[in-house]
């Protein structure tokens, strides 16, 4: 055992809320350490796959069938980890996407920024679910422009209640097709329906430093910074203040809690490569490893205290499981040969919730949304969503060749993303048996969608053909991947292990995501969530996060914590 220097605070993950913690915590003065148990990615050259093209890759960078059972991950995927090395117990079907490495998923999520608003907050409280959130819109408004501007988010104000405007930079441009649909679109279904441009952390202009050349290859990191990752934003932000001290190849084993003084002293770790056990000190704790992993720490601290662990006295950590689910389609659209688009837009329309909103009601709580996008591709088809195999064998080359540089029919599909609610018994559990290459017990997930997220299912399914065929497509077909009544959740928006709420007896954090056990505790990441709305929910997490900081700034200057 080591025992290593004292920190102010110490961020566990180094995510997008990590990323998040770091900034804030440091440009307050404080010391800190950041945890990371993968790898460190550097911005720019650790970016080795970033300037390749498609045809450089293995498979084009597809994943064949075999990799895909198999856990495996590609060049393409590499800011994912490979299952196969990092095992997880599935009780039901679930698919655990994780990213280890120095930015965490900041390098590879989806960049979608949408606020909530009370519709999401208050739902919880108006159908008697769970329990209520402990703030409201009002309490976050001022974090989401905080967050917004620093990031840089794309988008147009559209003056909805339910979905608010934010802090936007200009947003991009619909593709030609895109803004035929939104004229059919606001004609057949007037104010009760809306179709937009995405509101996303890819920048549209120059912004502090960073510019996105419209490559759409995300997911290989930007060493050009278009899209907010910790590396391109929140990471140089806290080393410029001289306070950050970044340790990759740390997993975190568990947060040292003291009885006496009932507050964490800080954590103890497991060195990735030398399997070495470490303490490190500090004043607080921030938890931003992701819903799983965050919840994972606290149910393996102190275990002396409470066998389920820190935060455990409400019987509700490890519980309420949630990520969203999905049914979509896809169509034809027959006209506009003799348009086209330019470039490679990293971005996609966005058509917000619009069940039981308003005078809408269904017979399901909740709603979803919708995002995709329309292009036009060669070779006669318009992508592999809409036509099947090509037979080339008995074709001439002069004709194949023609083919293949002739533009196909435009088509358009999307994908809906439904809101799971909090089920008491969607949760995980730390294995009694099985244990990973470092000595640490597997998570076991036991989660799944229940009949209110299958009526919803049901519901987009049918909603998701209608909508494209009263919009004039043709050949209009759901899109392969979940049905109807698979209860499989997952869209890598899992959270809810660790909930908010008002009263210690129910929750596991306060308003000001303090653990209620431990109040120099603080867990920001998708384990706060007390509900999952349908909207991504990234930019809720950056936005609590920040208020989360501030706050604990403030008490430790009170010497409270």
């Amino acid at each position: 055992m080591v025992q290593a220097n004292d920190y102010d605070a110490i961020v566990v993950g180094s995510g997008i809320t990590g990323g998040w913690a770091a900034k804030e915590l440091c440009e307050n003065g404080l010391k800190v350490l950041m945890l990371e148990r993968g790898r460190d990615v550097p911005h720019i050259e650790g970016y080795t796959n970033a300037t390749k093209q498609p045809f450089e890759f293995e498979h084009r960078g597809m994943l064949t069938r075999e990799m895909v059972e198999e856990g495996k991950t590609n060049a393409v995927r590499e800011f994912f980890v490979n299952r196969k090395d990092y095992p997880y117990i599935e009780k039901k079907p679930y698919r655990w996407n994780r990213g280890y490495q120095v930015g965490g998923r900041s390098l590879v999520w989806g960049r979608q920024c949408y606020r909530w608003g009370d519709l999401d907050f208050e739902q919880n409280a108006k159908h008697g679910i769970a329990i209520d959130w402990p703030i409201r819109y009002k309490d976050l408004e001022p974090w989401y422009s905080k967050v917004e501007k620093f990031i840089g988010v794309s988008g147009s104000k559209e003056g909805l209640d339910h979905l608010p405007d934010g802090e936007f930079l200009p947003p991009m441009e619909l593709s030609c097709l895109e803004k035929e649909m939104q004229k059919r679109f606001k004609k057949i279904y007037g104010d009760n329906r809306h179709f937009f441009i995405g509101r996303t952390a890819n920048v549209s202009i120059p912004h502090k430093g960073r510019n996105c050349y419209y490559r759409n290859k995300c997911v290989l990191g930007c060493p050009f910074g278009g899209y907010f990752s910790t590396q391109s934003s929140t990471l140089p932000a806290a080393m410029n203040t001289g306070n950050l001290t970044l340790r990759p190849f740390s997993i975190v084993k568990e947060v040292l809690y003291d009885k006496d003084s009932k507050k964490a002293t800080g954590v103890e770790i497991i060195d990735a490569e030398t399997k070495e056990t470490i303490q490190y000190t500090s004043k607080v704790v921030f938890l931003c490893a992701s819903n799983v992993n965050s919840a994972y720490i606290l149910m393996n601290s102190a275990k002396d205290i409470w066998p389920e662990g820190l935060g455990s006295s409400s019987g509700e950590l490890g519980h309420n499981f949630m990520d969203h689910h999905g049914i979509g389609a896809w169509g034809v659209f027959e006209g506009m040969e003799d348009k086209y688009f330019y470039g490679r837009r990293p971005n996609g329309i966005f058509i917000p919730r619009f069940r039981n909103v308003g005078n809408d009601k269904q017979d399901f709580i909740g709603g979803y949304d919708f995002q995709g996008n329309a292009r036009r591709d060669g070779a006669g088809g318009v992508g592999k969503n809409y036509v099947g195999k090509y037979i080339v064998d008995d074709i001439p080359l002069t004709e194949l060749k023609a083919t293949l540089t002739k533009p196909g029919q435009w088509g358009f599909e999307y994908t809906g993303f439904g809101e799971t609610l909090p089920y008491h018994e969607n949760k995980i559990s730390i294995s009694d048996t099985e244990k990973d290459q470092w000595g640490m017990p597997l998570v076991e997930i036991d989660a799944e969608a229940k009949e209110n997220e299958i009526k919803m299912d049901k519901d987009m399914a049918k909603t998701s053909v209608e909508m494209l065929e009263s919009l004039g497509f043709k050949d209009v077909k759901q899109k392969e991947g979940r049905k109807v009544g698979d209860r499989r959740i997952g869209a890598t928006h899992e959270m809810g292990l660790a909930r908010m709420g008002k009263d210690p007896k129910t929750s596991v954090l306060n308003k000001h995501n303090q653990v209620w056990d431990a109040k120099n505790v603080f867990v920001t990441d998708g384990a706060c969530m007390v509900s999952s709305a349908c909207q991504n929910p990234s930019l809720t997490y950056m936005a609590l996060t920040a208020r989360a900081v501030n706050f604990a700034v403030g008490e430790l200057k009170r010497r409270n914590l």
